[in-house]
């Protein structure tokens, strides 16, 4: 039987697990082996799910090759999963497909004998309302053969000035949180004129139907997870992130704060990367969770010493030296997210050396333990890679299969391609790299669990004297005015690029990012199945961006 794993939480029970999950007791508990009704935090329960795949029929004119082309799923894949002896197929003929594989992917399901509105959106993991809405439908009666699309994504919109969420469907329960207009909260179920909403800390409540408006999507737009790094100001030409954050919260899921640092004096502790008050770090909680934005520090091993990575292994070295230091370590982690009401916390290590690299998964096996205790989210954000093969100091100590078990959400930085220190002219992020990297990542970690953290910066590439500099997209767009460049874009490579000749009469190529560049990234996160894309960093992109997104784009509010 399909499954999903889930880990027990603070305030859990069997019903109240079983309830959330539409399964009964009894479903779990023979699942899990269970005796007796007693869980405890952080236990790892195995829960009954919908099929992972889909039913297609073959219809006329349809090969394997083009339905495995319609659903981005390998030939073979099919093949294999449905047991084919060859590329051989007949109208008429059922074929399972995984689902899962485009996050925008189609599917069309053929109504049967018995067949409900509530029974195929319980198959599909949706609501009822949802496919009604998606295919016009003025009543919930169906005829056998009809043909309904399965709404993929389903949300509502906050209207009001401010709307409660309430931890049942009705006046009588407590408020649990409040949102604000603009506010999206994917929707779980309905009862009544009550909405089940998933909320920012992974939990759920209800929201009445009078303060939000309905929305159900297909297959016309990518369902994207889009994650905002933000810093302090790092220079007159680097702004902080705050103004961007602000103005763009309806385009973001989640907003990751690079503003934390392990202790260069004391590994197991967390100091403040930069200046920052208390007070700062709460109006940002705040404005998140009004918009139902999931929060969450970033903890790093960066910059003790501009350009000296020892520092950085040093301090990693001592840290995951012995169980007390991790553990240690990872608590401090809960205290941290506790005083500032995070959300959970995001781990970027990136200097390592590779004799630790053993240790380095037990560390992020230990914080996944005292996380789960709490129910608090894990990510991290690890240096990209595209085979086991140990060929790069930077990412060979970092085990994808390993890490990946621990968390809940694995971003791969897939930056610099180009630009690092003697580099060929060329993007921080290519297509392909992309492509390649997150493929090999595929095969390693459940693609459920995957973001693709891509760029927004660019670089300038002074051919003649081989050195390149940073460029933001406000910095490329003067460099083009200044010297009258022209606009290309690499069409393989999904990047815009220009060149000019300085005053010096050195030849220069500016590689950066724009609108179109990050949204062709955006929809190959989404052809490659995995969740959404994550933005280093807020303040130095394409204002662009944000229209493309919000119109072109399902931002998606769910773990």
């Amino acid at each position: 039987m399909p499954q999903k794993e889930y880990w027990v939480k603070p305030g859990d029970t069997l019903l109240k697990i079983a309830e959330s999950h539409d399964q009964s007791v009894n479903e779990i508990k023979q699942m899990n082996q269970l005796n007796s009704n007693i869980i405890y935090v952080g236990q790892m329960l195995r829960i009954p799910s919908s099929s992972t795949n889909h039913t297609y029929t073959v219809k006329q004119g349809d090969t394997l090759l083009s339905i495995s082309e319609d659903y981005r799923v390998p030939v073979e894949e099919v093949r294999e999963l449905n047991q084919l002896p060859s590329n051989l197929i007949y109208v008429g003929q059922h074929l399972e497909l995984p689902l899962n594989r485009s996050r925008s992917m189609r599917i069309d399901y053929t109504v049967k004998a018995g067949d409900s509105l509530y029974t195929i959106a319980q198959n599909y993991g949706t609501t009822a309302q949802s496919i009604q809405v998606m295919n016009d439908l003025t009543s919930d009666a169906l005829s056998i053969g009809q043909t309904l699309k399965i709404p993929v994504y389903t949300e509502v919109v906050v209207k009001a000035d401010r709307a409660n969420v309430r931890t049942g469907p009705g006046k009588g329960y407590n408020i649990i949180a409040q949102m604000r207009t603009g506010a999206k909260l994917a929707v779980e179920g309905i009862r009544g004129n009550w909405y089940k909403v998933q909320l920012y800390d992974g939990t759920t409540g209800w929201i009445a139907d009078s303060l939000v408006t309905f929305k159900a999507y297909g297959d016309e737009k990518p369902v994207s997870r889009i994650i905002g790094y933000y810093t302090l100001e790092e220079g007159p030409s680097l702004p902080s992130s705050y103004k961007s954050f602000v103005s763009n919260r309806s385009a973001l899921s989640q907003l990751a704060l690079f503003l934390f640092r392990i202790s260069q004096e004391n590994p197991t502790t967390i100091e403040k990367f930069g200046k920052f008050s208390d007070r700062e770090i709460e109006k940002l909680v705040q404005l998140a969770h009004d918009q139902n934005i999931k929060i969450m520090p970033v903890v790093h091993n960066l910059l003790y010493k501009r350009g000296d990575t020892e520092p950085s292994k040093k301090v990693v070295q001592t840290l995951v030296s012995s169980e007390e230091n991790r553990r240690a370590f990872a608590k401090n982690l809960v205290k941290l997210i506790e005083k500032y009401n995070f959300d959970g916390v995001d781990i970027d290590i990136e200097d390592v050396y590779i004799e630790d690299a053993d240790k380095l998964t037990l560390l992020y096996q230990t914080i996944g333990e005292e996380l789960r205790k709490k129910g608090y989210f894990f990510s991290a954000s690890v240096p990209s890679r595209a085979s086991d093969e140990l060929v790069n100091p930077f990412s060979d100590p970092f085990n994808y299969a390993e890490i990946g078990k621990a968390v809940d959400q694995f971003i791969v930085m897939l930056y610099n391609e180009f630009g690092w220190p003697g580099s060929p002219p060329g993007p921080a992020v290519t297509a392909g790299w992309m492509e390649k990297v997150m493929t090999y990542a595929k095969t390693r970690i459940p693609p459920e669990k995957l973001v693709s953290a891509i760029s927004v910066f660019g670089f300038d590439f002074n051919l003649d004297k081989e050195k390149s500099t940073y460029v933001t997209y406000d910095m490329a767009m003067k460099l083009k005015k200044k010297y009258n460049a022209e606009v290309e874009f690499d069409e393989e490579r999904k990047t815009p690029f220009f060149r000019y000749t300085d005053e010096e009469e050195n030849k220069h190529e500016v590689w950066f990012e724009n609108e179109q560049s990050i949204e062709a990234k955006i929809r190959l996160a989404d052809e490659l199945g995995v969740q959404g894309v994550a933005l280093w960093r807020l303040g130095m992109e394409d204002p662009a961006i944000w229209k493309m997104i919000n119109e072109k784009i399902v931002v998606e509010r769910t773990e």
